[in-house]
């Protein structure tokens, strides 16, 4: 694992390493120190529901995730620290989450995580330690390109890459991370665990939403956002009704299954979410696809956005697979992205990412259909023109 940035020794070289009592995280730090790194250990306390019982600790910071930490930390004989950063989290995430359902999209909460949270307000603690590097358990590799920059790749596992959720960070974060398990395999990286002797080792992986007790975010957005799971029509875009839905955020654009209609002359998907008028549009797959979306909040990692026509791959979810795309930048942080054939699951509220092979370009947050429409009337159609 290179150093980004200044070439110091491993041992004036001070690393926060974010930990969350995972396999991951815990094998970063042990690889950093047994390469002479001076490491902090830093785990986050984050928001959690009140009344949840005995799952009323967020799953990122639970008490065995906490012991789990700290006992790694004792094992490597590193300092540990516990910091708390509920109101942050539940301001920037959490609202976030409950804000996009509630206007008509299916947000990203680990984005925006990674933006605000965990390379913003904890990247700043670490600086404000004196560390030299925030390093975290992120399936993700560095290289310093030709041009100077730092550039963001995906990890060696394809499987478990997380450059999808990296994407918002920039020159300004990346020239201060680590990621040091990128380079290695899940599998392999089991093996150094379990070959240190550290006691998390087997520990299964967390997949589900942390700040979610029960894992049931339906439940949670009844509770949170109840205006949002109001019952309404399902209806076809000639206007037939075919049924009533149980709350727009409870469907996904594509989804087939769970409709609960009859009647249909072939099998009918999910085609819009129309929050504007609290219903569920349904139709053929003949309806479903579309080749272009357009994506705001844009950030480009390199720091300067790619020319007009830039061929790329784009991935429109964190399991996707990339698809070939042309981009278009736009003023105003956003993006137009021209497909190759049209893509069926475009949900407005996810994250776009785009790729060149292994190297992140960047991503942004896909928008609505019809902010897209009127953007593309305006501007699109031109840019392609002129291309």
């Amino acid at each position: 694992m290179s150093s980004m940035k200044h070439a110091k020794a491993p041992a004036e070289t001070t690393v926060v390493v974010a930990m969350s009592g995972g396999v991951d995280s815990s094998v970063a730090a042990a690889l950093l120190v047994e390469q002479g790194y001076n490491c902090i250990g830093v785990m986050m306390r984050l928001w959690a529901e009140v009344g949840a019982g005995e799952g009323s600790t967020n799953k990122c910071c639970s008490l065995e995730s906490v012991h789990d930490a700290r006992r790694v930390a004792d094992a490597l004989g590193i300092p540990f620290y516990l910091i708390n950063v509920e109101q942050p989290f539940k301001q920037k995430v959490v609202d976030f989450f409950i804000d996009g359902y509630s206007h008509g999209v299916t947000p990203n909460p680990c984005i925006e995580c990674n933006r605000h949270i965990r390379f913003d307000y904890l990247l700043n603690y670490a600086r404000r330690l004196g560390a030299d590097y925030l390093a975290t358990g992120h399936y993700a590799r560095l290289h310093r390109g030709a041009d100077g920059k730092v550039h963001l790749l995906k990890g060696v596992d394809d499987a478990k890459d997380q450059s999808y959720v990296l994407s918002v960070l920039g020159q300004a974060e990346l020239n201060d991370v680590l990621f040091p398990v990128g380079d290695f395999p899940k599998p392999e990286v089991r093996r150094i665990a379990a070959a240190r002797g550290l006691p998390i080792a087997s520990k299964h992986d967390s997949m589900d939403l942390c700040f979610i007790f029960d894992d049931d975010y339906r439940r949670f957005l009844r509770d949170w956002a109840a205006e949002a799971m109001r019952p309404g029509p399902i209806v076809d875009r000639r206007g037939r009704v075919y049924g009533e839905h149980s709350g727009l955020p409870g469907y996904t654009i594509g989804q087939r299954k769970g409709l609960g209609i009859a009647g249909t002359p072939e099998p009918y998907f999910v085609i819009e979410l129309d929050y504007p008028h609290n219903t569920l549009v349904v139709g053929p797959a003949a309806e479903l696809g579309r080749d272009r979306l357009l994506a705001e909040r844009v950030n480009w990692t390199l720091d300067a956005a790619p020319p007009a026509g830039t061929r790329a791959q784009c991935k429109i979810r964190y399991k996707a697979q990339a698809v070939d795309c042309t981009l278009f930048p736009l003023a105003d942080d956003r993006v137009a992205v021209h497909f190759a054939a049209p893509l069926r699951d475009i949900t407005p509220g996810q994250g776009a990412v785009f790729y060149d092979g292994d190297l992140c370009l960047g991503g942004g947050v896909i928008a609505r259909s019809e902010i897209a429409e009127a953007i593309f009337a305006e501007q699109v159609e031109q840019a392609v023109t002129v291309a």
